[in-house]
């Protein structure tokens, strides 16, 4: 049910602002219904009428939601940011544009993978079922952190071929150990697998003959 308050003012434009206030929304999510004109009364001085308005603030979608949400913390942080839209299989794809953004992003991209959990929250409030997915980027940044991974993979998997001795990458989320397992799943030199709990749950890379000889399985290549 949408929200609505009564307000009144001077005039007509102060009692919307009034309300506006307290509904804690801006000017360009909430309906207003004028429900009296501000009068002057006799001579300007007896009987004066203040303006009410009544103002809804407007159900907003959880694509909105979300990038409500994104645009409150830019403003706090005091951070002019251009939200690119665009669908993706499965999910929506908010790229985030701007000067200065590095601090969005954070080491290995870590603070842009917790303001992606905290605007998928926002956005999926109150919602069970038909929840949305929202993935965060900053100027692409993703795209060539999975650049990055995969050459990383190549190369330790390369030096494993080389030395005979596993090697164990930094702890990763589920997405970037999903590179790297995709990008050696052809390679018959090596295996990979997850191995640790969340959310120091991290890659091995080690030789395919090693791990047979050690009895092993197909690995948790996805995990």
């Amino acid at each position: 049910m949408a929200l609505s308050v009564e307000k009144t003012g001077r005039t007509v434009d102060e009692a919307r602002q009034a309300a506006l206030v307290e509904l804690g929304v801006p000017e360009e999510r909430a309906s207003f219904e004028i429900l009296e004109e501000p009068s002057k009364g006799f001579l300007g001085l007896i009987g004066g009428r203040l303006a009410r308005v009544k103002a809804t603030a407007l159900e907003m979608s959880p694509l909105d939601k979300g990038e409500d949400f994104l645009r409150r913390i830019f403003s706090a942080m005091q951070l002019a940011v251009t939200i690119e839209r665009r669908e993706v299989e499965g999910a929506v794809l908010f790229n985030l544009q701007g000067e200065n953004l590095g601090i969005l992003i954070g080491k290995h991209g870590q603070t842009l993978d917790a303001l992606q959990y905290l605007v998928n929250l926002a956005a999926n409030q109150g919602l069970a079922e038909d929840r949305l997915r929202l993935i965060l980027d900053v100027e692409h940044y993703r795209d060539r952190r999975e650049e990055t991974l995969k050459s990383l993979g190549r190369r330790l998997a390369e030096k494993v071929r080389r030395t005979g001795t596993r090697v164990v990458l930094e702890p990763m989320n589920r997405h970037e150990r999903k590179v790297i397992h995709l990008a050696l799943q052809e390679n018959d030199n090596v295996l990979t697998y997850s191995a640790g709990d969340e959310p120091f749950r991290k890659v091995v890379i080690e030789p395919r003959r090693r791990h047979s000889e050690n009895g092993g399985g197909a690995g948790e290549r996805f995990s």
